[in-house]
């Protein structure tokens, strides 16, 4: 009830606009993109505390380090251990089977300068868990955020990717000039050969 009404608040006072689809009623990956900006964190859980979603999201051991590890876990954090990220997939089979309805938010992108594609483990665990993927969004050029659709992946990567490039099309993220095109390694060559 608090983080709703906080929620609330946030979105009567800020100049940014929810403009979102309803939150999923099974579990599903939560995609936040474009991932331009650390700013994008606090706007994720003014969607998700306002839709009254429960998220997860993954982060480095290091940040929950000390003071931060509860801070970090309240606010949905499960750390990583980038050397060995195969039980993740295992965790979230587990968790779906609990009958736990959660957005495991992926950003794809990151945000570093210089990036050239997306990353594939939000496909790879959507496909390996059964989970949809729920495209997040932020675009500042209108000064909207929320969720789009949630969709089903196939399996055909070019195909699922071309409906995702659909919808982020038109999406600048927060700082625009750090927006990567949604497009993962696997299909660079294709793209170049402009056979989209």
């Amino acid at each position: 009830m608090f983080r709703r009404t906080l929620a609330r608040a946030f979105w009567t006072l800020s100049r940014w606009k929810l403009v979102s689809e309803p939150a999923p009623d099974r579990p599903t990956v939560l995609i936040g993109a474009p991932h331009t900006s650390n700013w994008d964190f606090p706007l994720m859980l003014a969607i998700t505390w306002r839709l009254d979603m429960d998220v997860h999201w993954m982060g480095k051991k290091s940040l929950f380090a000390g003071w931060r590890g509860p801070v970090m876990r309240a606010l949905g954090g499960i750390p990583v251990d980038r050397e060995n990220p195969g039980n993740l997939i295992q965790d979230t089979v587990r968790r779906t089977a609990t009958g736990e309805v959660f957005g495991l938010v992926i950003t794809p992108d990151g945000t570093r300068q210089g990036h050239t594609h997306w990353k594939s483990g939000f496909y790879r665990i959507a496909r390996e868990t059964g989970m949809p993927v729920t495209l997040g969004y932020v675009d500042r050029t209108t000064m909207t955020t929320g969720l789009g659709p949630t969709i089903e992946l196939t399996g055909e990567v070019p195909a699922d990717m071309d409906r995702i490039r659909a919808f982020y099309a038109d999406k600048a993220g927060f700082e625009p000039s750090r927006r990567v095109e949604p497009r993962l390694r696997e299909e660079m060559p294709r793209l170049a050969d402009g056979n989209r």
